[in-house]
């Protein structure tokens, strides 16, 4: 009799266990009574059901953004070709201009395709490991962004020393890209970047910190979220929005290489981004120091 009063709350534990799936993860076994060891295990239970339920949620709005930003393209080009061959008086500029509109809807869902791709591959973890330096990535993005920079009207200041690391160097630099990226897009006319890398004694430390408008405390989380944009009174010159997934790749690469994460709003506007990778490998050799000029992508100190 003593044993089956202390299994009653064991197996009521079991049958509410099996009736919970995927379907109302909202229901909690919430056990009441002493604090012994199975109050303490229906506790645990329901913190487990807790972020089950808050990883499905964050799932399916990740499938219903991504659905709607392929969509989009879609449409936009089943509308173009459409309009285009409806019109009785189509003429070869206007076919060749509706043309080039179907081809810039497919490059942006081969963009998309590809960002969602990297974010797959980050989220699954490194299958490579092998060593890098953020230093030369950091240069090599960079000098990849110096048109787009001198169109903003943006100065960027590199100021790397030996950071070497090891992981998957396409993904590590994909995320140095998508810092870099996002830094020029969300950026003021005249503003500027500055990538730094140091090596510390046990980490390989890469910060990219730009210009712009205030980053309220409060939204620093949502950046990191998939498919979050910044108001568009918030994006600098309005060139462009982005995907809405980079600073998510971002996040999911330094997750892949135990990488942490820090991100601060500058007080005088702008983001500072700094992701500290564990220091594995040997160091490489200098980087190349130079003196920055407005407008253009350089090496030097700010």
């Amino acid at each position: 009799m003593v044993a089956g009063r202390a299994l009653r709350k064991l197996r009521a534990i079991t049958t509410a266990v099996q009736q919970i799936s995927a379907t109302n993860l909202h229901e909690r076994l919430a056990l009441t009574g002493p604090d012994d060891e199975l109050k303490e295990l229906g506790d645990t239970f329901d913190a487990l059901v807790g972020r089950l339920e808050a990883s499905f949620a964050a799932q399916r709005r990740f499938v219903a953004n991504a659905s709607h930003e392929l969509r989009t393209p879609l449409a936009r080009q089943r509308t173009v070709g459409q309009v285009a061959l409806a019109d009785p008086d189509a003429s070869i500029e206007s076919l060749q201009a509706a043309h080039e509109r179907v081809l810039a809807a497919g490059a942006q869902q081969e963009q998309l395709i590809e960002a969602l791709l990297t974010l797959a591959r980050g989220q699954a973890g490194v299958d490579r490991n092998e060593p890098f330096d953020l230093a030369t990535l950091a240069e090599r993005v960079v000098a990849s962004r110096r048109a787009e920079a001198q169109y903003r009207d943006i100065a960027v200041y590199v100021d790397v020393e030996p950071a070497p690391g090891s992981g998957d160097p396409r993904l590590v630099e994909r995320l140095v890209t998508n810092l870099v990226d996002n830094a020029l897009r969300h950026n003021i006319v005249g503003g500027c970047v500055v990538v730094r890398t140091t090596g510390a004694a046990d980490d390989a430390v890469l910060s990219v910190a730009n210009t712009g408008p205030v980053i309220p405390a409060d939204a620093l989380d949502g950046l990191f979220q998939p498919f979050r944009r910044m108001d568009a009174d918030r994006t600098g010159q309005g060139l462009g929005h982005g995907l809405g997934l980079g600073l998510s790749i971002v996040q999911a690469v330094a997750d892949a290489h135990n990488a942490r994460v820090d991100t601060r709003a500058q007080t005088h506007g702008g983001l500072r981004v700094e992701v500290r990778f564990p220091r594995t490998c040997p160091p490489a050799s200098p980087a190349r120091a130079g003196q920055p000029t407005a407008g253009s992508v350089t090496n030097g100190a700010s």
